[in-house]
């Protein structure tokens, strides 16, 4: 692939390809901060106009989706009965998408429902491709209810491994797989993936044999990184054979300049719709394709919104309301609070290994509402836990709606199968508490995702210290800063998202074994099924993470009749510090049980080393000396 700007013979020979990917559900125009400025950007409305400019500039151009169009803002609380992504896609003129895996986290079920819901309706739809996808069979050889549903869904809807187009004379193949990293983001979806590159090769060769197209196009829910060697889309096209373009999802990345992989081009448009990418390549004497021109148009106010998009979102807000919100008495654009301060941009948040306000509010948000709704029977909670990775967004200084609330904590489906991760609480002993914290301080560094920010605990580590023994101080802390100290045999109240406290029994596999966290019950029994620690807010509905933050902006003090974030919320509160420390003393002093243990292995080998050297000298000045005699 060239980048020379005349390589086309006419403009028959060119063609242009609008992309977007990792949209989830960001209908309505956001807040972002550009250094000290803040600019409001995207909004599927304005970004609908920005397709029919460059649609009116090349009528023939190709519009694709790189998956992951759905989960992320209010609008998925309809994605089974309204399958409002899909809709929208298909409104603004889109041709093909792709899934990603947030596309199954309502499950196989959830997504045949969603698939079905839209269907049969009046709208143009987008055309689904999906070549690595696999439907598991169980032992009797049949596959279970809801694969099985899935797969009449897909077939009902038309998803394909790839489909074909045909612009101004030529064929262009489209198709779309999922990578290795977001195959192990989707673990409930049910199916299996075959391996990308392996898919990738079989779907190119029918396309190119087979179909005899002119152009290859991979919607890729892959991913690229700073790295090369981890950048999975570039290992794709430099393993893969005749993929002309590339455009890749999943990893959020905006590339201001495409990436060129031998003949391949690699291009990414950021995410939520803030940018339409802009690629047009054209073709040579040789047949060779070459860019001509690489864009990201910024979705902003300088485009008008378009009417038809804009009353089609109020409709769906309509529906968001009846059918979900007013469950939890709440309205989407309800203004909970204000907030006299900014939080960290989300841009910034988790860079650091450091405390966050953010993840403050909304631990003390879990201990707070689940304190309310117990009463007398409340049993008083030790930690709760917020991980880095489950922060979907920030908060900005002025009004907060319980849209921007949702939005801050959209991920995962309760059991229930609505919307929304449920609390949950679970029990862990004093010596488990000071090892989560220990997992926070020396997993981190490297898996940034796994960060913890735990409301109920204060605790300082040394970045400079040895692994696994990080944390130079722990104690419990109350909310006024009086802290407490813990007991090892203990057990302690600890409550958190459903996914989040899941994920605490794999600290054994990702501390290879050295450390341990058991989930328990009340009587100290190992949990077997979390669904049963699950916090109710009546007989059927679930507590929700992102109502416990609602519900908590709500309790603030109030300020002209509108509650008001305290400033308590704006700077951190010793929650979690860092001693960048690296003097002898400061890595080696208050060693724990693990370090302890790893010194004694290693003085008893030094140990064992001098003495096999000792005997070994020995030996030699005794051949020595027989050799004088």
């Amino acid at each position: 692939m060239n980048t020379s700007k005349g390589s086309a013979d006419s403009a028959e020979d060119s063609v242009t390809i609008l992309f977007t990917h990792d949209l989830h559900d960001n209908f309505l125009p956001f807040e972002v901060e550009k250094g000290q400025q803040k600019m409001t950007v995207g909004g599927y409305a304005r970004l609908s106009s920005a397709i029919q400019e460059q649609r009116e500039k090349d009528p023939d151009a190709i519009l694709v989706d790189a998956g992951d169009f759905a989960m992320g803002t209010l609008f998925q609380t309809i994605f089974t009965s309204h399958g409002p992504g899909l809709t929208m896609l298909g409104q603004m003129g889109y041709d093909v998408t792709t899934f990603g895996n947030h596309e199954f986290d309502f499950r196989a079920d959830g997504l045949a429902e969603s698939l079905l819901a839209v269907k049969d309706s009046s709208v143009r739809l987008p055309s689904i491709v999906a070549s690595n996808i696999e439907f598991p069979k169980e032992e009797d050889g049949a596959s279970s209810a809801d694969v099985q549903a899935l797969k009449e869904a897909m077939d009902a809807y038309g998803v394909k491994d790839y489909i074909v187009l045909e612009r101004k004379g030529m064929k262009i193949g489209i198709f779309g797989l999922m990578g290795e990293e977001a195959v192990g983001n989707a673990p409930m979806s049910g199916v299996t993936f075959l391996d990308a590159v392996e898919s990738a090769t079989s779907t190119v060769a029918a396309l190119r044999e087979k179909e005899g197209v002119d152009l290859v196009i991979a919607l890729s829910h892959s991913g690229t990184a700073l790295d090369p060697s981890k950048s999975e889309d570039e290992r794709l096209a430099k393993k893969v054979s005749g993929i002309d373009v590339i455009i890749s999802g999943h990893s959020h990345t905006t590339l201001m300049e495409p990436i060129l992989v031998g003949e391949t081009v690699l291009g990414s448009a950021g995410e939520y719709g803030e940018h339409l990418g802009i690629l047009n390549i054209s073709r040579d004497s040789k047949g060779k394709w070459g860019v001509g021109h690489y864009e990201l148009r910024k979705i902003d106010d300088t485009l008008p919104a378009d009417p038809m998009i804009a009353k089609t979102i109020e409709s769906f807000k309509q529906a968001i309301q009846n059918d979900y919100l007013d469950r939890f008495g709440m309205g989407f654009d309800e203004v909970l609070a204000t907030s006299p301060f900014d939080f960290t941009p989300f841009t910034e948040l988790g860079v650091e290994q450091q405390e966050e306000p953010i993840g403050n509010l909304i631990g003390d948000a879990f201990i707070h509402t689940i304190r309310e709704m117990e009463g007398s029977a409340y049993e008083p909670i030790a930690a709760a836990v917020v991980p880095y990775g489950n922060i979907r967004d920030s908060f900005s200084k002025g009004d907060i709606t319980v849209s921007d609330v949702f939005k801050v904590n959209s991920l995962g489906v309760g059991p229930d199968g609505i919307s929304g991760y449920p609390l949950l609480d679970i029990y862990l002993t004093g010596k488990e508490l000071k090892t989560v914290a220990e997992v926070d301080a020396s997993i981190t560094p490297i898996m940034n995702e796994v960060q913890l920010y735990i409301a109920g605990l204060s605790y300082t580590f040394n970045p400079n210290r040895f692994m696994f023994n990080k944390v130079t101080d722990i104690h419990l802390q109350s909310f006024e800063g009086e802290k407490e100290e813990i007991d090892d045999e203990k057990l302690y109240r600890v409550v958190g998202g459903l996914y989040s406290v899941q994920m605490l029994p794999y600290v054994n596999e990702k501390s290879f074994g050295i450390l341990s966290v058991v989930p328990k019950d009340e009587d100290g029994n190992p949990v077997t099924n979390f669904e049963d620690r699950i916090i109710y807010m009546n007989e059927q509905q679930e507590l929700k993470e992102w109502y416990a933050i609602a519900n908590y902006f709500k309790s603030f003090g109030q300020m002209d009749g509108v509650a008001q974030v305290p400033a308590y919320y704006e700077h951190a509160r010793d929650r979690k510090v860092v001693e960048h420390d690296a003097t002898i003393s400061a890595v080696l002093k208050k060693p724990n049980g693990i370090i302890l243990t790893a010194y004694a292995i290693l003085f008893t080998f030094i140990g064992l080393l001098v003495l096999l050297i000792a005997g070994m000298v020995k030996k030699r000045k005794r051949k020595l000396g027989k050799g004088s005699v």
